[in-house]
């Protein structure tokens, strides 16, 4: 099965970095939004550059101590996600797979400078081994331009084609996936999965409540399913929205699922159960929207007028 090396970035506006360094530097005792962190590991997470003082502090004085100007809606700081595929990591060492890590920091440290670095965390206590490294996007001219560091998606590219090679050399069964551009997808963020889950799992339990009303309980049951709808349905709608930049992505992985399970029923079960897993999660995405079509339109009728009652009276 091909192994990949992965580098994905995430820009943050304004500098509410609190929540992500509760996230990176494991501050919390119990993380509900993410089920995949095994607290039992996080004693195996390890640091690669050690944060010298709170994220935010270090954003404030690292962009004061360039005197660059910024505005409103800068970019603050970067979250470099790094990883490989789960199949790269099996049977390798704890020092095998900090090698690893190492080198990608030394590949980012290069092109963003190693002062303008956070903190490299690699966390060990999810399903796969994977480094975080924080950023602020400062310019060698000390100007404060995440565009001009990360670039548009052609300059995207060139990074994922340069991190393969750099990370290629040391580790030559790497391969480098086909480019977003070629094939038109985007990457779908871990989040959305979760996120995905977590709405399913809202919304069937409204279908049960629908699928339990009866003559002597209508009225209860109705106002139940009611006040699941309203916290239900805005989260929905929100996540929809966000699901449609997706869907050239979406439309090809569903594809590639049914491909898979054909694959499997000739004897290939073997080979394709990871990919098969992974696809099947992908998809997953698009069963919300059937999720949606199935709750009846008058309690959706009745949730949008109430919505807009409410921000007429605001």
């Amino acid at each position: 099965m091909p192994q990949y090396a992965i580098l994905r970035f995430a820009k943050h506006k304004g500098c509410p970095s609190g929540a992500l360094e509760a996230h990176h530097e494991r501050k919390k005792e119990r993380y509900a939004s993410n089920p995949d962190i095994d607290t039992e590991r996080s004693k195996y997470n390890f640091h690669i550059v050690k944060p010298k003082e709170r994220y935010s502090r270090f954003i404030k004085h690292r962009i004061e101590a360039s005197g660059c100007r910024t505005r409103k809606d800068s970019t603050r700081f970067v979250d470099t996600l790094v990883t490989a595929s789960p199949e790269f990591f099996k049977g390798k060492s704890t020092q095998e797979m900090a090698a690893y890590f190492k080198r990608a920091t030394e590949f980012l440290a290069d092109r963003v400078g190693k002062e303008n670095i956070i903190s490299a965390v690699v966390h060990m206590d999810e399903k796969t081994p994977h480094l975080h490294l924080t950023f602020v996007p400062l310019t060698k001219d000390n100007r404060l331009c995440a565009k001009e560091i990360i670039g548009n998606r052609a300059s995207l590219t060139k990074w994922q084609d340069d991190f393969h090679a750099y990370m290629a050399e040391k580790y030559p069964d790497l391969e480098r996936g086909e480019s977003a551009r070629v094939t038109g997808r985007k990457h779908i963020p871990t989040r959305l999965f979760k996120q995905a889950v977590s709405l399913s799992k809202q919304g069937n339990k409204i279908l049960q409540t629908l699928e339990n009303i009866t003559m002597f309980n209508a009225g209860k049951q109705k106002e139940e399913a009611l006040q699941l709808l309203r916290k239900w349905f805005p989260q929905m709608e929100n996540f929809l929205g966000q699901l449609k930049k997706y869907q050239v992505t979406i439309d090809d992985l569903i594809s590639q699922n049914q491909e898979l399970e054909a694959r499997a029923k000739a004897g290939e079960s073997g080979k394709m159960k990871n990919a098969m897993e992974r696809a099947k999660q992908e998809s997953e995405l698009r069963e919300l929207h059937r999720l949606m079509d199935r709750i009846p339109p008058e309690l959706l009728a009745q949730l949008k007028q109430e919505v807009k009652k409410k921000d007429r009276n605001r």
